[in-house]
């Protein structure tokens, strides 16, 4: 399954396997609080080719069976839509807290949980959005890009209390 992700409130990454990310105000959900950051996972529609055979003329047969002229059909050829295009917004850590000690943080806590196997580095590189990505996969967001929620998850971000 393709996706195609944005996260607002970043620097353009040129990390393979992830697209840029772009700073923009304007890249959050309708009614998202001011100075949140966003990411957005966009999965295309699933598009499939079905083939039909329409009937044309019945065949027709005598009362013994024998079939005096075949059937005649036509082939149709259609696109047909099997999934719905599907746009995921999720919060994201802004740029400013996503410090080279932060994604340490990420990298060792990724580590731990058996999802990461490179040096600890501090950067945002490929093999850390892919265990990023390994990580919130079974959470249902496709994406190299942390969202808040996981990083909550995972101990790096202070976790909401609601008040009192």
């Amino acid at each position: 399954m393709a996706a195609s992700l944005l996260g607002a409130c970043d620097a353009a990454s040129p990390d393979a396997g992830e697209p840029d990310l772009l700073p923009s105000a304007a890249e959050a959900p309708p009614g998202a609080a001011p100075g949140t950051c966003w990411g957005k996972a966009v999965t295309p529609a699933v598009i499939e080719t079905v083939t039909d055979h329409v009937m044309l003329q019945p065949a027709e047969v005598l009362e013994d069976g024998t079939v005096v002229k075949p059937a005649a059909y036509r082939t149709e050829t259609r696109q047909a839509i099997v999934q719905d295009r599907r746009v995921t917004w999720f919060e994201t850590p802004c740029a400013a807290d996503r410090t080279p000690e932060f994604v340490a943080s990420l990298q060792r806590a990724l580590r731990a949980r058996g999802l990461y196997r490179g040096t600890i580095t501090g950067e945002m590189d490929a093999p850390t959005r892919a265990a990023v990505r390994r990580y919130q996969a079974p959470e249902g967001l496709d994406s190299g890009v942390l969202s808040l929620s996981s990083a909550r998850r995972l101990g790096l971000v202070a976790v909401e209390r609601p008040s009192e």
